[in-house]
């Protein structure tokens, strides 16, 4: 069996989110709190309906390239490019920070 290199995983967004960015590029990731658990919180714990979640200045360029073309190598590249050495080690962080966002169904993998 082969195994496959992580590098070569293509990010994409899941469309269960909406997501906006402002005039300085930064992304919030709009999700809305559903399912019987959520109701409840929302009801007697005064928990938000939907929670805005704001990414810092690398999150939100790398949520930017995310465009189901792009894999994480290049998307590496590309923060490197824009960042220089204060995003080193590029590869390292995006693929921390692609496993978070998988892992809370942010994101999914192009098939």
């Amino acid at each position: 069996m082969m195994k496959k290199n992580f590098l070569d995983f293509v990010p994409v967004c899941n469309p269960k989110y909406t997501w906006d960015a402002d005039k300085t590029g930064i992304v919030t990731v709009h999700v809305i709190n559903q399912g019987f658990y959520n109701w409840i919180a929302q009801k007697f714990f005064k928990k938000p309906r939907i929670s805005h979640i704001a990414l810092d200045e690398y999150g939100s360029f790398v949520w930017r390239q995310m465009d189901g073309v792009r894999n994480i190598y290049d998307i590496s590249r590309l923060t490197s490019e824009k960042f220089g050495k204060k995003a080193d080690p590029a590869i390292d962080r995006i693929v921390k920070f692609m496993r978070i966002l998988y892992q809370n169904k942010f994101i999914g993998w192009r098939k």
